[in-house]
């Protein structure tokens, strides 16, 4: 299974190396648009946070005042000021809540749209490559950290850090001695917050991929419950993400220490200054170089203060936490999408075929995955097949010879890296993807349906579909057990389908591949799962459609091979030989064998005995047919 490792882009010095702010700055154009309400909600909490430096103030007044002068009426009067202060406060902080809640929603769910429809542009080859639960995780759980981020750590960074501005300088002018006790602190604050973040950026990385990992391990598990318990795995899947959530666990654990040890360090050194002060702060009154009130109210304004230090510690492990969510999201969007279509500027899915209907040409097509080693065999190599015009052609050969990767370049699933391929003479590199899709239509040798209906399924093939295209092509597929569902083309198939069977389901990927009379039809083994009977009846409806299409059909059995005009033989990534089927199983000895299911070595003597004039497995295979 591929891990985190297998995928990420960053390793621990590019991580380490890496600015917070930069990464957290690439936000800027979700957050553009909401820019003034989550302006106005941190004016509104700086003010509330202000308002909590003026009870000191009012408690100055109190002392210095009301208190020392037994004015019982002052006494009343100033608890009413502080009462409204609190109650001020308490508003002005629902009011913040009330001003981010909503834009910050839409800013997640606009962040979830576009990683979502990225991901729908982004190449075969990339999620060939990375593991569904990394991509489940950054479009979640690391998109709900950026939210909370929005929501209060960015505001409360704002808010904390000009409380602390504006209580400083009100220590300072209340008293300047005791204000520089309490500021000598802020170096090595300042140092220790510094390497907190580079020790806690690796690590959080770290955290969040692994949840990555997890969540792969939960899907697969899920998906792959009928094989884990028809081979009563269910005890290994559990050892296996035991595993890895203890891994999970030690990383948090990890972050914990830090998180903890930081904090503590954040939480004494201040305190140690304001005893320090409150020690000093007591001498000058006793001496008195300082009233009492104003003692009271420094020390009020150095606990106000308390919190707002404190949280630094918090909000700046939210903050790389939100740091690295940014990065992994911004790793996939960063990821480049299938390359642009090159005449999309002039005319989009407009384009119009050539005049000449030449069919579906591969002219000396190569292919080699993205991924694969340098100088490493490609998988295919000088292809050259010409399928003409309303022609039926099968494609065979052996395993990994190269079938299925070549019918992938038809749609441009993989691009072609030599050669080119001609939809009736224009190059498919040059016509738009949307076109090309609407003129090839694929049925894959895997069937995989959606969470939908029967008739929301089929219709992926051609959406404009009405009911009477519809049930066409569910005839062609001889697909009438949809009658027999509950709501029939309204029934809900559910996740892969796997409340059908397997040839049913293929039967349904069928009928999505000829619902909209596609121009080029191409089938990668369409009927692998069906029983001899089914079969039979779907190929003699299918030959109706085929009669008015040009089709490629990837084909292992003699039966799905007759309904072809020609037949086409793929060996180690070539076309080794073009002819009709008897032709081939005549003049063909590894055509022969394949046809006859015989073994390689019975192929052999098959293809030595052909000249013989003896018994072969060609003769074979053509009396079996008839």
């Amino acid at each position: 299974m591929p891990t985190s490792e297998d995928v990420s882009t960053k390793d621990p010095a590019a991580v380490q190396n890496r600015s917070a702010v930069r990464s957290l700055l690439r936000l800027w154009p979700y957050v553009r648009p909401v820019r003034v309400r989550l302006f106005s909600a941190a004016f509104v909490a700086v003010l509330a946070s202000s308002l909590a430096l003026v009870f000191p103030l009012v408690l100055k007044w109190m002392v210095d005042g009301p208190i020392a002068e037994g004015d019982t009426g002052g006494i009343w009067r100033g608890a009413l000021y502080l009462l409204l202060l609190g109650i001020l406060e308490a508003v002005l902080f629902g009011l913040r809540r009330w001003l981010v809640a909503r834009p910050l929603a839409g800013v997640e769910a606009a962040m979830r749209a576009d990683l979502y429809r990225h991901l729908q542009r982004l190449p075969i080859a990339f999620h060939d490559r990375w593991p569904s639960g990394q991509l489940l995780s950054r479009g979640t759980t690391d998109l709900m950290l950026l939210r909370m981020f929005l929501a209060f750590p960015l505001t409360f960074l704002l808010v904390n850090g000009t409380t602390i501005l504006v209580g400083f300088l009100i220590l300072l002018m209340q008293e300047w001695t005791l204000g520089l006790v309490l500021l000598a602190p802020v170096v090595p604050l300042v140092i220790l917050c510094s390497v907190f973040e580079a020790k806690y950026s690796l690590v959080a990385r770290k955290a969040q991929d692994q949840v990555g990992d997890l969540t792969t391990v939960v899907e697969e598990s899920v998906l792959g419950v009928r094989i884990v318990k028809g081979f009563g795995r269910h005890r290994s899947q559990a050892l296996a993400f035991r595993a890895l959530a203890e891994r999970l666990r030690g990383t948090e654990l990890g972050k914990a220490r830090l998180l903890a040890g930081i904090w503590a360090l954040i939480m004494v050194i201040p305190e140690v200054a304001i005893g320090a002060a409150l020690v000093l702060g007591t001498v000058q009154v006793a001496d008195g170089h300082l009233s009492t009130g104003t003692l009271v109210a420094f020390l009020s304004t150095a606990l106000a203060l308390r919190w707002p230090v404190e949280s630094m510690g918090f909000l700046l492990a939210m903050s790389q936490e939100s740091a690295t969510a940014t990065e992994r999201y911004f790793e996939v969007m960063d990821a480049k999408e299938e390359t642009a279509d090159a005449d999309a500027g002039g005319g989009g899915g407009g384009t119009v075929l050539g005049k000449e209907s030449d069919g579906l040409r591969f002219e000396g097509v190569s292919f080699r995955y993205p991924d694969a080693e340098a100088g490493s065999v490609p998988v295919l190599t000088q292809v050259d097949l010409h399928i003409r015009s309303g022609e039926t052609m099968a494609l065979v050969g052996a395993t990994g010879s190269g079938k299925t990767t070549l019918t992938a370049l038809v749609p441009r699933l993989h691009e072609v890296t030599g050669g080119r391929i001609t939809l009736d003479g224009d190059d498919i590199a040059l016509m738009p993807r949307q076109r090309l899709r609407e003129l090839v239509s694929v049925a894959f040798e895997e069937p995989t349906l959606f969470s939908a209906t029967v008739g929301d399924n089929v219709r992926m093939g051609a959406e404009s579909a009405d009911e009477a295209a519809l049930l066409r092509a569910l005839d062609v597929a001889q697909a009438d057990f949809v009658q027999d569902l509950p709501h029939g083309v309204h029934t809900e198939v559910g996740e892969q389908g796997l409340s059908l069977s397997g040839g049913q389901r293929q039967r349904l990927a069928l009928a999505r591949a000829v619902v909209g009379g596609p121009r080029f039809l191409v089938l990668d083994d369409p009927l692998s799962a069906l029983d001899v009977h089914t079969e039979a009846l779907v190929e003699a409806a299918l030959r109706r459609v085929l009669d008015e299409t040009t089709a490629l059909v990837v084909a292992h059995r003699p039966s799905t091979v007759m309904l072809a005009d020609r037949v086409a033989l793929i060996s180690d990534g070539r076309i080794t030989a073009v002819g009709t089927h008897h032709e081939l199983l005549r003049d063909n000895a590894e055509y022969a064998w394949l046809m006859s299911g015989a073994d390689a070595e019975t192929g052999s003597r098959s293809g030595a005995g052909c000249d013989e004039g003896s018994d072969t497995g060609a003769e074979s295979v053509e009396r079996s047919m008839g």
